[in-house]
């Protein structure tokens, strides 16, 4: 706990056997309350050695659900058991766990709502492994992105997120679609709503085993985070009823 307030790590799975452990290792355990995994159907042992390590709760989903599927049963677990605040991290040891109390901080003492880890706060993302042509479509989709959100975030790509739980009991998240541009949905439902989100530095760490969507899904992703920035923007101007919002 941290000022009286539980904390739940969140982990949406797939496939993440081989990170699973070692990302675990480094979870803050004097801080921590709850770790949830929910296991998107993976074709290893995921939420076998799972049920293993020192996770209170492990779900298994019966059929993929998609990434945004796997975070709408992450966040209705942590509100069902009441944490006070929700931290994702992702299994594949991409985001290090060892900012989990940077992050937590800021909420406990309601300095911010939401955290993000932003990856390119830092000078180090291509030197961690980002792939050329992601980090040009991330800065340009963030430029975009903030150029029409009217907000001045160093990026909305990252998959390291904190949440003070009365933000995800507001927001509708449940609306979001259940593939890869959930987490831009739920952005911009937290904008909508009238929170700010603050960033942190993260160090970028890309290797084999790290999770990462094909060309073909970056690109599709690509077009629904401009889809998603329009919408609201018309949305906010009265011109049309963005349903998510």
């Amino acid at each position: 706990m941290i000022l009286n307030k539980t904390v739940a790590i969140v982990m949406p799975a797939y496939n993440a056997e081989e990170t699973l452990e070692i990302t675990l290792n480094e979870v803050p355990r004097d801080i921590v309350d709850y770790v949830i995994l929910v296991d998107d159907c993976s074709k290893d042992r995921t939420s076998e050695l799972a049920s293993n390590l020192n996770i209170q709760y492990v779900i298994k989903h019966d059929k993929n659900k998609g990434y945004g599927g796997n975070q709408k049963t992450c966040y209705d677990k942590a509100l069902e058991i009441k944490a006070d605040i929700v931290v994702m991290l992702h299994p594949d040891y991409q985001y290090t766990p060892k900012l989990i109390h940077s992050m937590c901080y800021l909420i406990a003492n309601e300095v911010y709502p939401v955290v993000f880890g932003s990856r390119i706060l830092g000078v180090g993302a291509v030197q961690g492994g980002m792939p050329i042509y992601k980090y040009i479509a991330n800065r340009f989709l963030t430029l975009f992105q903030n150029l029409v959100l009217w907000r001045k975030l160093s990026e909305y790509h990252t998959g390291y997120r904190a949440f003070k739980t009365d933000v995800l009991r507001i927001i509708n998240y449940k609306n979001n679609s259940d593939d890869f541009i959930f987490d831009n949905e739920i952005i911009a439902q937290i904008f909508s709503a009238g929170y700010e989100i603050a960033e942190i530095t993260c160090p970028t760490r890309y290797f084999e085993e790290a999770s990462s969507i094909s060309f073909l899904r970056s690109v599709k992703y690509g077009f629904g985070v401009l889809k998603v920035s329009v919408l609201y923007r018309l949305h906010k101007w009265n011109i049309i009823k963005y349903k998510i919002l």
